[in-house]
């Protein structure tokens, strides 16, 4: 039996407080809702539906989430973006990290990091506590009225995709790189990128795509 191919780089996303709730209807990666008061905005879709919602039932639906949601939904202003990736660089310098594309949304953010000594997971955890410090300690006032009881800012350890052929990486970074173009914002240009020369295989002819 062959291998399977093994991993090279970590497409990791992940969204700030309250915009991407379990029972989204744009449907989510969620199996279960744990809140009883969450549970009455809407039933449960396991997996993002074909036909997706259109912008009035989201607006909707976030309509109702503002309401009963503990804290406020976040949505970073260019200020906040631009602070969040000097937090990004700061934790991708201190790690090691090579980072092939990063863009911070005002309500999501998307990086691509080459496999490392750190798990996916703990390249997340890491990247949301500097950022999340961040926001708490410089950014949070508009958000929280109670110093004693800190805004989480993030909604959740987000999703991993897992790249395995150097095709795979080049395409997530353009789709990474459109991401701001898509809802009519420069492309982001951050100092810690490193541009992609085709690693593993730099000078070489990669395996063919499975």
């Amino acid at each position: 039996m062959d291998r399977p191919p093994p991993v090279l780089a970590y497409h990791l996303i992940w969204t700030a407080y309250g915009w991407w709730l379990p029972n989204d209807p744009r449907g989510s990666m969620s199996r279960t809702i744990r809140n009883d008061i969450i549970a009455e905005l809407g039933e449960l879709h396991y997996g993002r539906k074909k036909v997706q919602p259109n912008s009035e039932k989201l607006k909707s639906f976030f309509r109702k989430t503002r309401e009963v949601l503990k804290f406020p939904l976040l949505e970073f202003s260019e200020a906040e973006m631009i602070a969040l990736g000097t937090a990004v660089s700061d934790c991708v310098s201190r790690h090691r990290y090579t980072c092939y594309a990063c863009a911070i949304m005002p309500d999501h953010v998307h990086i691509l990091i080459r496999r490392h000594r750190d798990r996916s997971e703990e390249m997340v955890v890491r990247l949301q506590e500097a950022t999340r410090l961040l926001i708490q300690r410089d950014h949070a006032e508009r958000w929280c009225g109670s110093p004693e009881e800190a805004h989480p800012v993030w909604g959740g350890p987000g999703w991993k995709v897992f790249l395995d052929h150097p095709q795979d990486i080049r395409r997530t970074i353009r789709y990474i790189e459109e991401n701001p173009v898509k809802i009519h914002r420069p492309v982001q240009r951050w100092d810690f990128i490193t541009p992609y020369d085709g690693w593993p295989f730099a000078g070489k002819t990669p395996p063919p795509v499975r």
